[in-house]
């Protein structure tokens, strides 16, 4: 069995755990997505271990519903958060223009003024 997501007009509108056979027999377009891969890399089955066979890593990150699925990349990623946010190309995940704080404090993207706010 494997994990499936079915794509219309370019978002996942399901996600399930089925046989081939019975995905072939199904209307729509559906697209098999890996459970263990993450920003590109497969892992391990229930662990964080990084996979020795990167070859079983599918389409950039696990697809989930609302996610699109960008035939073009064969990826899937989140919608874009927010318009100054980039795409890595890489991991298919949005990165803003200013990276996070490092600091121990919770803040929050503030598209206008294209910064970080500290969360009070």
């Amino acid at each position: 069995m494997a994990h499936f997501a079915k794509i219309e007009s370019e978002v996942v509108t399901q996600v399930i755990v089925a046989e081939q056979d019975f995905i072939d027999a199904q209307g729509g377009t559906w697209v098999q997505t890996s459970y263990n891969t993450r920003s590109g890399v497969h892992y391990q089955p229930n662990t964080d271990e990084i996979s020795e066979d990167q070859s079983k890593a599918l389409r950039k990150n696990y697809a989930g519903l609302g996610m699109v699925y960008d035939s073009t990349r064969d990826a899937f990623y989140a919608p874009q958060p927010y318009a100054s946010w980039a795409l890595n190309e890489t991991t298919c995940l949005w990165e803003p223009p200013v990276a996070y704080p490092s600091d121990d404090k919770s803040y929050t993207w503030d598209e206008d003024t294209t910064r970080w706010i500290e969360v009070t």
